[in-house]
């Protein structure tokens, strides 16, 4: 199992940014994909994006694409999640995950996933 710290999440104004960072422990972070999901209250867990081992090829859910951008560093074993354009709708506790394969393809074969970290944006 891949230990999974995230952090970068804070309250922000509709239309701002944040950058949500996952810490990633394992010999085997540099050959899985990795992902994030989000979870409001009320609400159903929800794909956000997904990422190869190679950082080249990613996948995003419909509503995130273009304002949210994944991307990793391997050397570094952090994950990031780049958050533009942030709408009170996108307001959830955001969980790092990593997959059991090195594709980003869905559907994300959750292997472990992190504590999340709380982002709210407000009007």
């Amino acid at each position: 199992q891949v230990q999974l710290v995230e952090s970068g999440g804070g309250l922000v104004q509709a239309g701002g940014s944040l950058r949500l960072s996952c810490a990633v422990s394992g010999r085997t972070f540099s050959n899985v994909a990795m992902g994030w999901f989000r979870q409001a209250p009320g609400k159903e867990r929800e794909f956000v994006a997904a990422i190869s081992w190679s950082g080249i090829s990613t996948t995003y859910a419909d509503s995130m694409k273009g304002r949210f951008t994944i991307s990793r560093d391997n050397a570094k074993n952090t994950v990031y999640l780049q958050m533009n354009s942030l709408k009170p709708e996108d307001t959830s506790v955001y969980y790092c995950a990593a997959s059991t394969s090195s594709s980003s393809s869905l559907p994300f074969r959750l292997g472990s996933w992190g504590q999340g970290t709380q982002v709210t944006v407000s009007s």
